[in-house]
């Protein structure tokens, strides 16, 4: 039995309101379509600006991606719920831009999204550098300013496909197969994919590990260790 997606994010089917919704708007009815559109406008945005990079750029994907979807929505036949088809149409739109500027791009930050030093995204990235017994608290490792500089660049080295599906699981909170399905791919691909991500990070981030498991701890590092924070991304199995 196929399980409800919670209204505003991709799942198996479309809640009922979400259906009558998309009735609606594939009849013609311009307030059923901007209703669906705030469900899922912020989710959108924030892929977007992940993926590319750029705030304008991102925008302009926001745009094009609802666009195409207000131009296609008559082609929803529910083979899917519809947020799995709209983070397709996204997924698909930042993959081919990245790609287009990918040499330009190769060593932009990630944007701050939420001004705050503890976004979902890179606070699972922090999460790697510290062990998961209890006390544990990654939003204390990125307090220092160095470390966490270093943890957007090597979100920001990921492959374009590895950084897609490290944000639909851990900012999106998506699972694993509803990330296989909006990416069209099986959920062994992307339990793949997730794995690759984590070790890239682990590598790139290898040296911090001693400094984070005292910032976790609320010990100051010594001054041996902080000369380290300089060390740039490894590769893993032989792959950058």
């Amino acid at each position: 039995m196929k399980m409800q997606g919670a209204s505003g994010e991709p799942g198996n089917v479309n809640p009922p309101d979400e259906a009558r919704l998309i009735g609606e708007a594939q009849r013609g009815s311009a307030a059923a379509f901007e209703d669906l559109v705030r469900r899922y406008d912020s989710g959108v945005l924030r892929l977007a600006l992940r993926i590319v990079r750029s705030e304008e750029e991102a925008r302009e994907i926001y745009q094009e991606a609802f666009l195409r979807t207000f131009s296609t929505i008559g082609e929803f036949r529910g083979e899917c719920s519809f947020g799995t088809w709209l983070y397709r149409i996204v997924t698909n739109l930042c993959l081919d831009h990245a790609r287009r500027h990918r040499a330009g791009r190769r060593n932009v930050p990630l944007l701050a999204l939420d001004g705050e030093r503890g976004d979902r995204f890179t606070v699972e990235a922090a999460r790697l550098l510290v062990d998961r017994r209890p006390g544990s608290d990654p939003e204390r490792v990125l307090e220092s300013g160095e470390v966490r500089r270093r943890v957007g660049e090597a979100l920001a080295l990921l492959p374009e496909r590895e950084r897609v599906v490290f944000e639909l699981r851990h900012d999106q909170g998506l699972r694993l197969a509803a990330i296989a399905e909006i990416l069209e791919t099986s959920d062994q691909t992307i339990r793949n994919c997730l794995y690759r991500a984590h070790q890239r990070l682990r590598a790139a981030l290898a040296d911090l590990r001693e400094i984070a498991a005292d910032g976790a701890s609320g010990r100051a590092p010594s001054r041996d260790r902080t000369v380290r924070l300089g060390g740039r991304p490894e590769r893993v199995n032989g792959v950058e």
